[in-house]
């Protein structure tokens, strides 16, 4: 009786140059991982499993990957990160049932078109650690389902208008760029919970940034923000307001309104006066006003700690 083809197979860390042959008689194979190996190039045969559910070809000295690799459509998982690609093919989006993509820490310059045919994406979308100037205007066009993006540690200068069909969209992860400013559309994206901004060029934030109902955490350290919009006040949810090391010279009154906010930190800015909302923020847990050189001291600073709110200035 012949031997039980496996569904999973298992080669990480192997030091693998070559992928083994009998790997090609695996008809049944669900799932294969042959991360942290010396894999130069992939085998004919390897776009032949078109069972394959998931691939892990990640931390691979791969260099490029064949247009075949869009053969393999019933791929739900696809992980190359780490293979010093240059670039992707343009198959890659005939890989329309893939629901998690980690295509980061390589040294990709641009994006195909076709990405935008991922409509499946919703767990996340991994491109951190590129070299990418800029994203496709479409990319985001039918990506409703996606939870998470990561796009930090590139060169990106701006955004497609089409980050705001991220309708589902929980954590969005853009630090270390060179964002000067971000698409009135990032207004759309209601179900929000974490937007990471620090190190970029922000000069200023679209007034609909107040529509992010549900978010709970902003990081914005490290820009050149020189005021902030009123509508910052609508974020009811926001619990941690990170505005060190910017331009800032004032903040609007609605902080005030900010009552779920427990960290503000605002170190490092040019702020003159604080508005006194901020005295009345029931859950205020730690407000940070170090290096503040022009900051004149409210006398309610004493209120807050004596109702437990750790003050630094």
């Amino acid at each position: 009786m012949p031997a039980s083809q496996p569904e999973k197979i298992d080669l990480d860390g192997h030091q693998l140059g070559i992928l083994p042959d009998r790997i090609a008689e695996s008809k049944n194979l669900r799932e294969l991982r042959v991360m942290k190996n010396q894999l130069t190039v992939l085998p004919a045969w390897l776009w032949r499993l078109t069972t394959l559910e998931t691939l892990y070809l990640g931390d691979n000295p791969l260099k490029t990957l064949p247009e075949d690799i869009g053969d393999l459509t019933n791929l739900r998982e696809l992980y190359i990160h780490s293979s010093d690609l240059t670039a992707l093919p343009e198959s890659i989006g005939r890989l329309t049932h893939l629901h998690t993509l980690d295509i980061g820490h390589n040294a990709l310059i641009s994006l195909p078109e076709s990405l935008k045919n991922l409509t499946n994406l919703k767990y996340f979308l991994y491109m951190s650690d590129n070299r990418l100037t800029a994203l496709p205007e479409s990319l985001f066009e039918n990506m409703r389902q996606l939870a998470y993006l990561n796009v930090t540690d590139n060169l990106l200068t701006a955004l497609p208008e089409s980050i705001g069909n991220l309708t589902s969209l929980k954590e969005l992860r853009l630090y270390n760029n060179q964002l000067a400013s971000l698409p009135e559309s990032i207004g759309n994206l209601g179900e929000l919970r974490e937007l990471h901004l620090m190190n970029n060029r922000l000069t200023a934030l679209p007034e609909r940034i107040g529509e992010l109902a549900n978010l709970r955490e902003l990081y914005l350290l490290n820009n050149p923000l020189a005021a902030l919009p009123e509508s910052i006040g609508a974020l009811k949810n926001l619990t941690r307001l990170d505005l060190r090391n910017n331009r800032l010279t004032a903040l609007p009154e609605s902080v005030g309104e900010l009552k779920n906010l427990t960290h503000l930190d605002l170190r490092n800015n040019l702020l003159t006066a604080l508005p006194a909302g901020i005295a009345d923020l029931p859950r205020l847990e730690r407000l940070d006003l170090r290096w503040c050189k022009h900051l004149s001291l409210p006398g309610w600073l004493g209120d807050l700690e004596a109702r437990g709110c750790v003050v630094y200035c």
